[in-house]
């Protein structure tokens, strides 16, 4: 499989990117998740936004059916490097796909146990591609599935330049990252069961600051309904 392009910001593209997201433990949340699925071989998961591939090489490596998608090329090349070694370079390929998260043409309908969403729906740059996002995630779930999200919240962004509301209620200017979409955790879960899925567990925004920038990042752990 070859990709020609990315199809997001330049700026994901860039090798201390890449680096700096690679870098990073596999979520904690996810951990404690997939204690869910006794059996990983039966579980089809989309890691929606993969990044450096951290999440998905630990799901490839517990047995789990990964379908990994990026909008960027070079996160995409550094995920499929991660996971050659396990399953072959042509699986790889077929397995990490640059993708945008609101059109997901080639994931069928109904197929995924779990949607792994970390730190990818806030950037939507506009309401539109927002519920667009949420349609596709919930398009490819099975029912009972489960969507595991972080979203980052209002009030993140540097303290001296918070990010500015724009439009709708939950879009907003961001100084570098341009217009995202930002939910405190009652509106990221009127969000969801707009789109047929329930809280499994108390949706919760964690803040924390650091080198002048605040981090407020809403957890929610999603099931869609049974059909």
């Amino acid at each position: 499989m070859t990709d020609e392009a990315g199809l997001g910001d330049p700026s994901w593209e860039e090798p201390a990117q890449v680096e700096e997201f690679a870098a990073r433990a596999t979520d904690h949340r996810l951990l404690e998740l997939v204690t869910r699925f006794p059996d990983p071989s039966t579980v089809q998961v989309l890691d929606l936004g993969c990044a450096g591939g951290r999440n998905t090489e630990f799901l490839v490596r517990a047995g789990f059916d990964v379908l990994a998608v990026d909008a960027s090329l070079a996160m995409v090349r550094h995920t499929r490097v991660r996971i050659a070694p396990i399953l072959g370079q042509a699986e790889a390929e077929r397995r990490v796909r640059v993708a945008r998260m609101d059109t997901l043409p080639f994931v069928e309908s109904s197929s995924r146990q779990l949607v792994v969403a970390l730190g990818i729906y806030f950037l939507a740059r506009s309401a539109e591609e927002w519920s667009a996002a949420l349609a596709e995630s919930t398009r490819v779930l099975a029912p009972g599935g489960y969507c595991l999200v972080a979203n980052f919240g209002p009030g993140f962004g540097p303290i001296d330049a918070l990010p500015e509301r724009v439009g709708t209620s939950f879009v907003y200017r961001h100084e570098s990252l341009g217009t995202i979409c930002l939910l405190e955790p009652e509106e990221l879960d009127l969000a969801f069961q707009q789109c047929g899925l329930s809280p499994v567990v108390p949706t919760v925004a964690v803040e924390r600051e650091a080198e002048g920038i605040r981090r407020v990042t809403v957890n929610a752990l999603y099931r869609r309904l049974p059909a």
